[in-house]
């Protein structure tokens, strides 16, 4: 058997295995992937600042979307909404570079966790943005959620480390940037949104990167070119996974990126992580995995 007959038949045995199957393997994919980027971006901001790095990372995006950014043509390309695009680049950039920026100065698994209460704050934002309206279960699970934040943040401790604030206020950027994608949906395809968010989100960071700029030595230009390509990668096999799978199926795949940070940051960085860690970040996993929960019930119900 050639390899292209062995590849067909591997893509055959592929497609006949259950959708939602399929799916956590994406996701599961996807998590590692992430997570595996996550001790990247932690290394390389040991000499270079988040600000390159986010720049870095939208570099390197735009030359791994290259292909597709180039068959869109001019048609593809022109919108009737461009203060939308404006506003969501700025949002999301915004929240990408707190990640980045809370994954350098946090414990992976704490920056990881506080990353997680960005489902809690769509809830809130979906009520303003789209007039949504939120059951008394709903209120209920997201407020449990920010409890769960509010045990990470520890204020009672008398100071509340400004780092786990900056990813707390980027999950809050990235939940508004998400909701808005629901309300350029109608009108604009996700290629046109990733268009605009990238070359956006590079010409945002230019200026910072600049100010900030550290000359990165010849090995650091290996490892930026993976931070890059692997949060693109795990980004699509996001989408993958959620475009064929029923998300409250697949959804609880996504929460392994947490252990995965915890074992990261142990093993490599020598972080040890606290009681007060574990209760908010379980806190705040239960309340999402139930948020989403209550969401599939509900786009079940529409259908029926």
């Amino acid at each position: 058997m050639d390899t292209r007959a062995l590849i067909d038949s591997l893509l055959a045995r592929w497609l006949t295995l259950p959708a939602n199957l399929r799916g956590i393997v994406w996701l599961s994919i996807g998590t590692v992937l992430l997570a595996l980027t996550d001790a990247v971006t932690k290394g390389l901001g040991q000499t270079i600042h988040p600000f390159e790095l986010s720049f870095f990372r939208y570099a390197v995006a735009i030359l791994v979307l290259a292909p597709m950014f180039l068959r869109m043509g001019a048609r593809d390309v022109r919108t009737s909404r461009p203060g939308l695009h404006v506003i969501r680049l700025f949002l999301a950039t915004i929240g990408q570079t707190g990640l980045f920026v809370a994954v350098v100065n946090l414990k992976l698994a704490d920056a990881t966790a506080l990353g997680f209460s960005k489902p809690l704050f769509t809830t809130v934002i979906a009520i303003f943005i789209l007039s949504e309206i939120v059951s008394a279960r709903r209120w209920a699970m997201t407020i449990c959620g920010f409890v769960g934040v509010i045990i990470m943040l520890r204020p009672g401790g008398g100071v509340i480390d400004p780092y786990a604030l900056v990813a707390v206020g980027a999950a809050l950027c990235m939940a508004v940037a998400n909701v808005l994608i629901r309300v350029m949906a109608p009108t604009e395809p996700p290629n046109r949104i990733l268009f605009y968010y990238h070359i956006g989100g590079l010409v945002l960071l230019a200026l910072p990167a600049a100010w900030f700029w550290q000359t990165p030595l010849r090995w650091e230009w290996a490892l930026i070119l993976l931070m890059g390509t692997g949060l693109t990668l795990g980004m699509v096999c996001f989408v993958r996974g959620f475009s064929i799978a029923q998300a409250n199926a697949i959804g609880p795949s996504e929460y392994a990126r947490l252990i995965y940070a915890g074992l990261i940051g142990y093993f490599l960085f020598g972080e040890a992580i606290d009681s007060w860690t574990v209760l908010g970040g379980l806190i705040i996993v239960a309340s999402t995995l139930l948020i989403a929960r209550d969401e599939a019930r509900k786009v079940i119900a529409s259908r029926n």
